[in-house]
């Protein structure tokens, strides 16, 4: 994702905005010193542990550890994606994000003219719904409030083919963009006809409130209407069916179902500081929990829940709850959606399973237990853990050794998808406890690569370097090429060569800048947690510091080369260049030393 935006226009944002403006809109701050602190917004505390430095432009939770720049806060705060977040920061400072290549290559007016057409179709369709009879009992029979049709912008698409082509097809890059946007369809003779027809609507947005798509519920059984028919649209099933009961827009440029879900916004803005979450089937259950009190529940957009789904809902809150029927097409989406979320199980992630009565929905239970009722259920939920171990050993005769031998053989792999931490080693332990055999888990290479440690900060003396020069990007200027300390032969040389290379082919860098460099790289997590433990101390015994360890890497350097050339002579392999080489170096060590600091 980052990779559509140039790295040139992240430094210039970040340049741009202050970060401690950006905070203090979402979050009061207190002056403190050089920086600012407040109470953490990313967990609970009564004693401030939140700072933020307008010099690093970054900012540092002592308490939870969250830090970062000021796009990080906004991704952590808002729940963005890193795209959104670039957006919604360059907005504040009126720049236009730039896109390099992908599918996002396109202008950038064309995207906006879908957002602007899909929303007048929305307020459309928001319009036709009092005129309708059908739909307004329709919405009363399923017990919608007005406040919770305004809050979900339910519509009404009348019956005719061509209502969004009169209303908003007037040009012909209009109907360009109806097109684009999935909101028409091509007849057999070649004439276009409106998608969504006898339908109530549902808008669905992105995670910035934008309209993105549509859903459509038929609520009558009546058959097409004659003029469709005349125009040549095929029916929606047969002559006498209405159709499926729910149709949702086509992939877009701005629609991707696997990665989408609804109600996401509404959640967002009713929950300031959400831990849990809740994901149900349907688009009439998110809406019947949320108008009965509990605005926490989402719905996938007809299809099964994907590992893009599992992140943005652990992005979204860190307990996620998967509500489902207890029938076998229930069951069957509930283990797509453990098998999605096993890679994303950190710690202090955990996932839950709510499986329903047999002929109850969310809808219908919270009409009849109400808000207490249907919370209840949700905390007495089961975890994943007791869900995957059930799940596996339900056709298995766990007091035979074979059976035992075959829980094993199913889980090992599966528990291997869980990042190395707490969690997966609890389940290694509890397949062990259950099967009798060692867990003997091959770590899945993906998850190895997402928790590696950066050999960067393994030395001390290189890691005190990095860590001095993003408080002070500026001391990159003062440091001549080429670089002495390159000859050193130890972990994270060449990473502090490449900070130092950034820092000077962009003057005035600040630190928050330079990290975001590495965003997507193994390197981030170490460097933000090298800036966020930087020691506060005077600017210049830092500087001294820096150069300092700069110097005592240059002699190590020297020391690891003459050792080296040392050993070879031993072997008699020298040749005439490194002889003299090695001449030089003892002749260098055998001079006084000079005192460093």
């Amino acid at each position: 994702m980052r990779g559509l935006i140039p790295d040139s226009f992240i430094d210039e944002l970040l340049a741009r905005v202050d970060i401690v403006d950006v905070i203090e809109r979402r979050v009061p701050l207190k002056k403190a010193g050089r920086e600012w602190t407040a109470c953490c917004p990313f967990h609970n505390e009564r004693t401030p542990s939140f700072y933020v430095s307008p010099a690093k432009q970054f900012f540092h939770c002592f308490g939870c550890g969250a830090h970062g720049s000021a796009v990080k806060f906004l991704m952590d705060y808002e729940r963005l994606e890193f795209p959104d977040a670039v957006e919604e920061l360059a907005q504040t400072v009126g720049l236009t994000v730039p896109r390099e290549g992908g599918r996002d290559a396109a202008p950038r007016e064309d995207k906006t003219d879908l957002y602007a057409l899909l929303d007048a179709a929305a307020l459309w369709y928001e319009s036709e719904l009092p005129r309708n009879a059908d739909a307004q009992a329709y919405c009363k029979k399923r017990g919608l409030d007005a406040e919770t049709i305004k809050r979900f912008r339910l519509g009404w698409a009348p019956a005719g083919y061509d209502g969004v082509i009169k209303a908003l097809g007037n040009t012909p890059r209009r109907m360009e963009l109806l097109n684009e946007a999935g909101m028409v369809a091509s007849s057999e003779r070649g004439s276009k006809y409106d998608r969504f027809r006898e339908r109530l609507m549902f808008p669905i947005l992105d995670r910035r409130g934008r309209v993105i798509a549509f859903g459509g519920r038929i609520i009558s059984s009546a058959p097409p209407a004659r003029e469709d028919q005349e125009a040549g649209i095929p029916a929606r099933t047969s002559q006498q069916s209405p159709g499926p009961k729910y149709l949702n827009s086509p992939e877009t440029p701005l629609f991707h179902k696997g990665r989408e879900l609804f109600a996401l916004w509404q959640v967002k803005q009713a929950n300031a500081n959400l831990v849990r979450i809740v994901v149900v089937e349907g688009y009439m259950d998110v809406i019947a929990l949320h108008q009965a009190g509990l605005p926490i529940a989402v719905a996938t957009l007809g299809t099964a829940t994907t590992p893009e789904h599992t992140e943005v809902l652990f992005r979204a809150a860190p307990d996620v709850v998967f509500c489902f029927d207890g029938d076998r097409a229930g069951r069957a989406a509930a283990w797509k959606a453990l098998e999605s979320a096993l890679p994303r199980l950190r710690d202090g992630r955990q996932a839950y399973f709510l499986f329903l009565p047999d002929g109850e929905d969310p809808d219908s239970l919270v009409r009849k237990e109400g808000r207490e009722g249907f919370e209840k259920r949700i905390k007495e939920a089961m975890p994943l853990s007791d869900y995957f171990f059930n799940e596996l050993s339900h056709d298995v005769d766990m007091a035979s050794l074979d059976g035992r031998a075959r829980l094993a053989e199913r889980a090992r792999p599966l528990i291997a998808k869980l990042p190395d931490g707490a969690f997966r080693d609890l389940m290694a332990q509890e397949l062990e406890k259950r099967s009798g055999a060692r867990a003997m888990l091959q770590a899945d290479p993906a998850t190895h690569r997402a928790v590696q440690r950066p050999t960067a900060v393994q030395r001390s003396l290189v890691r005190s370097a990095i860590s001095l020069l993003l408080g002070q990007p500026g001391l990159a200027d003062q440091v001549e090429k080429p670089y002495r300390f390159l000859r050193l032969d130890k972990p994270g040389v060449d990473l502090l060569a490449e900070l130092l290379d950034i820092a000077r082919a962009r003057p005035g860098i600040n630190s928050a800048t330079l990290v975001e460099h590495f965003a997507e790289r193994p390197e981030y997590p170490s460097l933000q947690k090298l800036m966020a433990a930087m020691a506060v101390g005077e600017l210049e015994s830092q500087r001294t510091e820096f150069f300092d360890a700069l110097a005592r890497m240059e002699d190590q350097a020297i020391t690891q080369r003459r050792d080296a050339l040392t050993a070879k002579s031993r072997e008699g392999a020298l040749d005439s260049a490194e002889k003299t080489e090695l001449r030089e170096l003892l002749a260098a060590r055998a001079r006084p030393p000079v005192a460093s600091a």
